[in-house]
């Protein structure tokens, strides 16, 4: 009688079904492993998500409202992102002999130059300890000679005695001048260049922003310095992470399914080598 096989025929192991490997003691503590980075991955997005929203954000138009330098920045501290832009006011005298040129420079789209000045503030009203200079640009100028000339005469007759108003503004960082350029050519607003061409610097404390003054100075036109704008109270990149480490979560998941599976592949495949040679459809999971 056909149809039927005899029971000599009927295999001596039967293979494992998938849910019969995956819970075997190791795959379930390699479940268990999973579970752990899963939960430091979501541990992380939940952290990012929780940064992504300033739930206190800086009061619209902040920046607008001169305060004194002192209460915005100290020296040799970096400028907090929510307060560049902002304006304020300090007292104090420029110093003789140290404006310089800085090249490269665009106002409102045209390219030209700033004459910039170290400003030696007034302890009192800054409220610092010892010599304490913020680097100042004074001016905007389209043209190379004018810069030159309004620097020359600045160093040689420095405004003493002024109370200055402007927007203070993060270092850009210094610039390598051109190959073909002067190597005391100064690129960027950097008070790090600038210092290291100012005069009288011996134990002197620098601020790490600079300072755009709303009155210009010598025969300098008034560089054209907006508002910030006002920062979103939402980090998109922030929710992007979180979205990322979700992912990365359910991804420690599909790893443990997809070693299991397999496993139990090749372990079927072992009893159906060990046969008799016929070819064995793999169980359903």
């Amino acid at each position: 009688m056909t149809g039927t096989p005899a029971v000599d025929d009927l295999p001596d192991v039967f293979p494992p079904t998938l849910r019969e490997v995956m819970t075997r003691p190791f795959w379930i503590g390699m479940l268990g492993l999973a579970l752990l980075v899963a939960g430091i991955f979501a541990w992380l997005g939940q952290w990012q998500l929780g940064n992504a929203i300033d739930t206190d954000p800086p009061p619209a138009g902040m920046t607008e409202q001169v305060r004194p330098l002192g209460e915005v920045v100290a020296p040799g501290a970096y400028l907090p992102e929510p307060l560049v832009g902002q304006r304020v006011e300090v007292t104090g005298a420029f110093v003789a002999g140290d404006f310089r040129v800085v090249t490269s420079r665009y106002d409102d789209g045209t390219p030209g130059y700033w004459v910039a000045g170290q400003f030696r503030v007034d302890s009192t009203t800054a409220g610092v300890d010892g010599p304490t200079s913020l680097a100042v640009a004074v001016g905007f100028t389209p043209d190379r000679e004018n810069a030159d000339a309004a620097a020359s005469a600045l160093s040689d007759a420095p405004p003493q005695d002024v109370t200055l108003t402007g927007r203070l503004i993060s270092d850009e960082g210094a610039k390598e001048p051109p190959r073909d350029a002067d190597p005391l050519e100064i690129t960027s607003m950097s008070p790090a260049a600038l210092l290291s061409q100012w005069s009288d610097i011996e134990e002197l404390d620098v601020y790490r922003p600079y300072l755009v003054s709303a009155e210009a100075f010598g025969a300098l036109q008034q560089i054209h310095a907006p508002a910030p704008t006002e920062l979103s109270s939402v980090n998109w990149l922030n929710i992007f992470y979180a979205i990322e480490w979700a992912v990365f979560a359910g991804f420690a998941f599909y790893m443990w399914y997809r070693l299991a599976r397999d496993a139990w592949e090749k372990e079927v495949e072992a009893l159906s080598d060990d046969g008799e040679g016929a070819e064995q459809p793999l169980p359903r999971p």
